[in-house]
């Protein structure tokens, strides 16, 4: 059978996958199992190791919420659906119960900069209008702006060793609705969430997939870095910051660690 394709007219489709193991079926599986497992893990992974797409990571949850977690990413929707049940297929019936699972897409956020943005900024540093000087500036908030647009659509996220996930929510209550608020106000708060953001530059990098209408929350997080500290210090002072004091619900938390599947074997002692 060939599933339908669906594609989108801009970004690629991401996928959560959070497993528990059966540990009484898992102890009673024949001889061999449990390397044939093993092996088609392995299997899948190297055929979706792409820097971006398709992409298949694994990860051992750390915490106790699940065993296992995956993310993947497709640039098509049957392809990533048939990914999702290839790697439940790696497994002997039985073994793996969906803890959690979040769908989304990649998408651009609204409140990025413009090329209205990039005239302001250029006119604010007095710089002639058609020097030399004004057009080497405005060239350079253009690539910046290309660039931005580019990973925030096809991202390819660095293999560090932490990942978190989280999915949220802006608020839809009667005093802080989100969606009451008018264009050009909620773009100057976004302006100061990415700014504390882009502190944590080079300690974590993140990628906000868009869910509305897709699963239960509006976005889903993911996080990545060398250490949990960076982790708890950005979601800690986001804390503080406007739109997430007054208009930010968050659904579980996952912490998780990459590992290839023969390290996670031997984590999990499978």
């Amino acid at each position: 059978m060939s599933l339908p394709i669906v594609k989108l007219n801009a970004g690629i489709h991401v996928m959560h996958l959070f497993y528990r193991i059966d540990r009484a079926r898992w102890a009673a599986l024949p001889v061999g199992e449990s390397a044939r497992a093993l092996a088609n893990l392995e299997a899948l992974c190297k055929a979706n190791a792409a820097d971006s797409t398709p992409r298949l990571c694994t990860y051992a949850n750390v915490g106790g919420k699940a065993d296992l977690a995956f993310f993947l990413l497709a640039k098509e929707l049957g392809e990533l659906g048939q990914m999702h049940r290839d790697l439940e297929a790696c497994f002997p019936p039985g073994i793996l119960s969906t803890v959690y699972s979040y769908l989304s897409v990649t998408e651009l956020t609204e409140y990025m900069p413009t090329e209205e943005d990039n005239l302001r900024m250029v006119a604010n540093e007095k710089l002639e209008p058609g020097s030399e000087a004004h057009s080497k500036r405005l060239a350079e908030l253009q690539a910046k702006m290309d660039e931005y647009r580019h990973y925030r659509l096809y991202p390819e996220l660095p293999d560090w060793e932490i990942m978190c996930f989280y999915p949220m929510n802006k608020r839809r209550l009667l005093g802080d609705n989100w969606y009451m608020l008018d264009f050009d106000t909620r773009k100057k708060l976004m302006g100061g969430h990415a700014r504390v953001g882009r502190k944590y530059a080079g300690r974590v990098t993140q990628l906000i997939s868009g869910s509305t209408g897709l699963d239960d929350w509006e976005w889903g997080v993911t996080l990545v870095a060398h250490q949990l500290d960076p982790i708890k210090e950005i979601i800690y002072e986001m804390r503080f910051d406007e739109v997430s004091a007054r208009f930010g619900e968050f659904g579980t938390f996952y912490i998780n660690l990459r590992l290839s599947p023969a390290d996670i074997w031997q984590h999990l002692k499978l």
